[in-house]
Order: structure tokens, then C-alpha cells, then sequence
């Protein structure tokens, strides 16, 4: 009797283990394909920065790769406000979402780009026009102080 419990605790321990780490799998695997979507912020590492905005292993001159605007956002997981200006810049990825995209680079994870930018202090905003210079922006703000920079500075909307 007791080898049958046994045998049953280690197959229900089994199936539970089994179960958790696959939902947490589907539900990584269902984020990725959510910050892949137009109107949402884009996580972006080295690689992307290189192919889809700057490669700056290759040139020194600034010449944007975009075929929209652009915000990056760099801030860290740990940074209260960070945290407070996440959820601003979702509601502009999809108020804008046709107009310009919004990346965010975790600068923990992507220190040669934090270095890029001088991230000294976060959350540091680079906004990226499609023509001439990037802009840097440092510390959080509320919605309409970037509403007003992507209208005036990005889509020149004056």
C-alpha cells in the first residue's frame, strides 16, 4: 500500500512540475508575440539597434535605419521611475502605433548600449526623428510632456 502511494505522490508531483513550467513557457512564448506586435513597446537589444536603427560598430555619422520615428526608452527593472513611465509610453505606442515605435532597452541587460547613450542616469528617452540628430530626454515626465516631444520634435506636427 505504501509503495502504491508512493508511486502515485511521485506521479502527481511529476504531472504538477510538468504543467507549471509549460503554461510558463505558453505564457513567455504569448508575451514575446505581444511585444512583437505594431502598437506596443518593442524590447530591443544590441543586435536590433544595429540592424533596424544605428550601426554604429560600422560608422560614426548618425543615419537612422527606421521607416518611422523613433523613442528608446532605457531604463532597469529596479528604477521606480521606470516603472512609473512604462505604462505612458504602452498608451503612446498605441495611440501612435501607425506614426512612430517606442523600443525600451533593459540597460543591466544591454550595457554597450546604455554606453552609447551615456545612461548615466535612467529612465533616459532618445527620440529619434527620422531626419537630423537624436534627441536625449532624462528622467520621467508625464503623458502630455511626451505627447507634446513626438508631435513637435518627431512628426513636427507644430
Amino acid at each position: 500500500m505504501k509503495k502504491t502511494i508512493t508511486i502515485f505522490a511521485l506521479i502527481f508531483a511529476s504531472v504538477l512540475t510538468f504543467a507549471c513550467t509549460d503554461g510558463a513557457k505558453q505564457k513567455k512564448q504569448g508575451e514575446e508575440k505581444e511585444v512583437q506586435t505594431e502598437g506596443s513597446v518593442i524590447l530591443m537589444n544590441k543586435d536590433m539597434f544595429i540592424k533596424d536603427v544605428f550601426d554604429y560598430e560600422k560608422s560614426q555619422d548618425w543615419k537612422y535605419k527606421g521607416n518611422k520615428p523613433a523613442i528608446i526608452d532605457l531604463y532597469a527593472d529596479w528604477c521606480g521611475p521606470c516603472r512609473m513611465t512604462a505604462p505612458i509610453m504602452k498608451e503612446l505606442a498605441k495611440e501612435f502605433a501607425d506614426k512612430i515605435v517606442i523600443y525600451k532597452v533593459n540597460v543591466d541587460n544591454e550595457k554597450e548600449l546604455a554606453a552609447l547613450f551615456n545612461a548615466t542616469s535612467i529612465p533616459l528617452f532618445v527620440f529619434i526623428p527620422m531626419d537630423g540628430e537624436p534627441q536625449l530626454f532624462r528622467g520621467a515626465a508625464d503623458k502630455a510632456t511626451y505627447k507634446k516631444v513626438i508631435e513637435e520634435f518627431l512628426l513636427k506636427l507644430e
